[in-house]
């Protein structure tokens, strides 16, 4: 296990009064999960979309906890043919939560088991080959599955429709991070200031996950440079030798900015292209940056390819000629 996901996994809350942020999913999945413990049923599959570092995951197993079951972990791209799902589902609990991390990467081959499995609670496997093959039906358990997406675009109709609870994960308030960050801090025992902590959080990009990085890196900083405590200065420096901006933008945001403005006239350019020019894999783009660059109002999306905004041109002090 990877630092950062140790230190995913200790601050993970527990049940949804611990959650911070997400208000609207949070209530709508209390009054859901309370309505099937009632019932004595298992929840309604659900589906999870965002973009990444938003807390899916974490919601995930949140859910487990308030229904008091427990919850089987994969991911889309470790399910590569239906025999891998099958001993996966043949192997959960009445009850049990699976969740599907990047459930749009999912073979179709595979995707097409699950529907059974999800709707009716069964599935249909062939066994041998040839003229000794033969059917065999095989009842499952009733189960929750829980999907988790970057790209709910990328979901075919008939999984989607599976799904009969879609809870939208959206960018954090400051507010919200600036508690998370609080948080987190008692947590590890760290020495920070309000104004520091509204400060980080402010250029999070909206995002848990990255507040909690940028914390521990500040929290580096504090000690090397300073007394150990987190001043809003000494977060301003940290942040300034990490090349996070004002608006929260990082190296490579800028560097999408300045290659769109500079080698394209501000656009419309074709995500491809871009990738290409910055050297990064076009799904980076357009999971990690392009979503919070369109947030902000430093690109739009167009039919013809992505253009850069007057508000990127005056962020970056490039002169801005009405097209």
């Amino acid at each position: 296990m990877g630092d950062e996901e140790l230190v995913e996994r200790t601050l993970r809350p527990q049940f949804l009064r611990e959650y911070i942020g997400q208000d609207k999913v949070k209530d709508q999945l209390n009054i859901f999960i309370e309505a099937a413990k009632m019932r004595d049923e298992s929840l309604d599959h659900v589906l999870l979309f965002g973009p990444p570092g938003l807390g899916k995951t974490t919601m995930a197993f949140v859910i487990a906890n308030e229904l008091g079951v427990n919850l089987k972990q994969t991911s889309g791209p470790a399910i590569e043919k239906s025999g891998d799902l099958v001993a996966i589902l043949n192997d959960l609990e009445p009850g049990d939560v699976l969740f599907i991390d990047e459930i749009h990467r999912i073979p179709m081959a595979v995707e097409e088991v699950l529907y059974s499995a999800m709707e009716d609670f069964y599935i249909d496997i062939m066994i041998g080959a040839g003229d000794t093959s033969r059917s065999v039906h095989l009842e499952l358990p009733p189960f929750t599955l829980i999907g988790a997406t970057t790209r709910a675009g990328m979901l075919s109709n008939p999984l989607r429709a599976r799904f009969g609870i879609t809870g939208h994960m959206e960018y954090y308030q400051v507010d919200d991070l600036t508690e998370i960050i609080e948080r987190t801090s008692d947590i590890f025992d760290m020495e920070i200031v309000q104004e520091a902590a509204h400060e980080l959080a402010r250029r999070s990009r909206g995002t848990p996950r990255i507040a909690n990085r940028l914390l521990k890196r500040v929290r580096d900083y504090a000690q090397i440079m300073g007394n150990g405590i987190i001043t809003k200065d000494i977060t301003d420096k940290a942040l300034e030798m990490l090349d996070v901006d004002h608006e929260g933008l990082d190296y490579v945001d800028q560097k999408i900015l300045r290659t769109m403005i500079e080698m394209y006239n501000g656009g419309p350019v074709g995500l491809g292209t871009l990738s290409v020019n910055i050297a990064e894999e076009r799904d980076t783009v357009e999971d990690m940056y392009e979503p919070y660059l369109i947030q902000k109002g430093f690109i739009v999306r167009t039919r013809t390819g992505r253009v850069a905004t007057q508000k990127a041109y005056q962020h970056l002090h490039y002169p801005y000629n009405e097209k």
